[in-house]
């Protein structure tokens, strides 16, 4: 799946529009390096910082969204990390 689609499909962002903009302005990171464009694939498993709402967001992809459903369903797509804390 499309890193764009992703984000827009589990509700982080409004649009794709804005997905894709905040992934060429380079503020997105895929495992560790920056996704360098929209069409990034993700699989599950994959880790994605992002900054939002003036905090950097990590969440580890659980499972590939297949629409964009309501808040409940798309919490389920992805696990937070806290930053503080290792990775397990």
């Amino acid at each position: 799946m499309r890193l764009d689609r992703y984000l827009y499909c589990i509700r982080l962002v409004k649009s794709r529009t804005l997905a894709q903009a905040l992934i060429e302005q380079g503020h997105v990171r895929l495992d560790g390096r920056r996704a360098a464009k929209p069409s990034e694939e993700i699989k599950i498993g994959s880790i994605i910082a992002l900054p939002l709402r003036g905090e950097v967001r990590v969440i580890r992809v659980t499972t590939l969204a297949a629409r964009r459903g309501p808040p409940a369903e798309a919490r389920l797509a992805y696990e937070e990390i806290d930053a503080n804390r290792p990775a397990t």
